[in-house]
């Protein structure tokens, strides 16, 4: 459903409150068939499905099927809508937001959705010591039940606190159900707990063959009504097939075994857009392909080059992102300018490191390294995508004597090096879950989060700026502190900056209504299957 008043992604905070309600108006026009099952191919399978102690998008870009938040982001990515609050107002100078909780909610279990399941989730999700988003809530103060609203007291006022409250690390929980998991600490009972997952959104998960298989069924007790009169999701069956070779998924697609499959290779979008069985949407987005860069002195015992700042310099210089754009995007990409996607809201745009060989056996020099040395790359095994880059960037980085080995692993292989910071190069790609810097910055340039994307690089007054951002209600100001914050970072270079691109996904013509977000979220609720 959309809302008849859409509201603006910011609250003004000030000495006058700001009330800012949300009215239901008539849906769409859809045409759409009950019933029936979705098959979907996933590159890769989900790893851990609790909102709050997950950072892959393998995770949260299917958490929005099974739990809700308090608002939603808008379909545009760039403001928020009703969720579980039919309403929102900010008081108390900025200092306090209350929100109306909507009436009959009930979780897929059937029980109803309460007041104190949100304090407990927002309590959680806010909790210092659990998980790399706490961040995003960490001004709140105080979460309680005022005379049926739930009152959200801050410690200052927070210019990201509503689109934080439509982030999925906000999700509600049943409260009773979770603390009635087994498991001695709150992380042995989030582990228990998301493998039989309880929340209000449209899907409820029914059986998971991990590397294999994740079967969703309809959620009976799902409180968004559809154009028909009749409770949404139209589907009864969502099933999320894992096939990570992205050429076996597009045969499975051609040949009706699968409905449709995500990241498709853009070497192959003119080809799937020419298939009359098919349909290949590109979908706006804040997506950015980079490599990161270990940053520490020493990796595995031996000296670490990437630690020098005129070598990341130059591996830059180095890389002819027109080249890489035309190549594996088909020219569907266009060339980073931030670490940040040019969708971001206070992205600052600089010229980022013009394809220059001279310029970069210059910094070489200047590094000591003018014969070169050897790199290794991470990457996932059996994307096109990520191979073609490096495939790339080995044969640009040749011609300045450096020697890049690519190795394909797995894709928990892959996030575990990450996380363990074992890795001197990786392929990635960042989506943002909120429309605000704070949350990408404070995944690759706040060093106390995740130590700079687990790269190891660490800037004192960027992670100064970044706090004082948070606090920053004046816009320009905050502008200014993002403005700098890219500025030192860009400097640093601690990425291999490529490209930012829309979000490939492709289905047969009779599967309709899939959405995907700008924020990345793969939303099921009102996608349906024609017989």
């Amino acid at each position: 459903m959309t809302p008849t008043i859409l509201l603006n992604r910011r609250a003004t905070l000030g000495g006058v409150a700001a009330l800012l309600a949300f009215q239901f108006g008539p849906a769409p026009a859809l045409a759409a068939t009950r019933g029936g099952r979705m098959v979907f191919g996933r590159y890769a399978d989900s790893l851990f499905l609790d909102p709050v102690l997950n950072d892959a998008n393998v995770d949260i870009w299917v958490l929005t099927n099974l739990y809700d938040t308090l608002l939603l982001p808008t379909a545009d990515g760039q403001g928020v809508q009703p969720g579980l609050a039919t309403a929102y107002e900010i008081a108390d100078a900025g200092r306090t937001v209350l929100l109306t909780l909507r009436e009959g909610v009930k979780f897929s279990d059937g029980t109803p959705l309460t007041p104190d399941d949100v304090i407990f989730s927002l309590d959680r999700a806010r909790d210092p010591k659990a998980g790399a988003w706490n961040s995003l809530l960490a001004s709140i103060e105080k979460v309680e039940n005022a005379s049926g609203k739930i009152a959200i007291r801050l410690k200052s006022p927070d210019a990201t606190i509503i689109p934080a409250l439509a982030t999925f690390n906000s999700a509600i929980l049943p409260r009773r159900a979770f603390e009635a998991t087994a498991g001695a600490t709150m992380e042995d009972k989030a582990k228990a707990f998301s493998e039989k997952p309880i929340g209000t959104g449209p899907f409820v998960m029914v059986e998971w063959k991990r590397g294999s298989v994740m079967k969703l069924k309809r959620n009976p007790s799902h409180w968004k009504t559809a154009e028909d009169g009749q409770k949404l999701p139209y589907l009864e069956e969502l099933e999320f097939q894992i096939i990570p070779d992205d050429a076996t998924r597009l045969l499975k697609l051609k040949a009706g075994e699968i409905d449709g499959t995500e990241l498709v290779p853009y070497a192959r979008v003119k080809e799937l857009q020419a298939d009359p069985t098919l349909r290949m949407e590109l979908w706006p987005s804040t997506r950015v392909a980079y490599l990161t860069m270990n940053v520490r002195p020493t990796l595995r015992g031996a000296a670490n080059p990437l630690a020098n700042v005129k070598v990341r310099q130059a591996l830059n210089h180095a890389i002819n992102k027109d080249a890489v754009i035309a190549v594996t995007t088909l020219g569907l990409g266009t060339p980073m300018r931030s670490f940040m996607s040019s969708t971001t809201p206070l992205f600052s745009a600089s010229p980022l490191y013009p394809y220059d060989l001279a310029k970069a056996k210059g910094l070489l020099a200047e590094a000591g390294m003018a014969g070169g040395f050897d790199l290794t790359c991470l990457t996932l095994s059996g994307n096109q995508d990520n191979l073609n880059n490096l495939t790339l960037a080995q044969q640009m980085w040749a011609q300045i004597g450096v020697r890049l080995k690519i190795e394909q692993v797995d894709n928990a292989t892959l996030t575990a090096r990450y996380r363990a910071g074992d890795f001197q190069l990786r392929t990635a790609a960042w989506t943002n879950d909120i429309s605000d810097p704070g949350q990408i910055t404070s995944y690759f340039a706040y060093f106390p989060n995740i130590g700079s994307l687990h790269s190891g690089w660490q800037d004192a007054r960027v992670d100064e700026l970044y706090l004082a951002s948070q606090k920053e209600i004046d816009p320009a100001k905050r502008a200014a502190q993002y403005k700098e914050i890219q500025d030192t970072y860009n400097a640093a270079a601690p990425i291999v900056y490529l490209y930012e691109t829309p979000y490939p996904v492709a289905f047969r013509v009779k599967a309709k209504g899939f959405v995907q977000i700008p924020l990345g979220n793969n939303i099921f609720e009102a996608a349906s299957i024609e017989k």
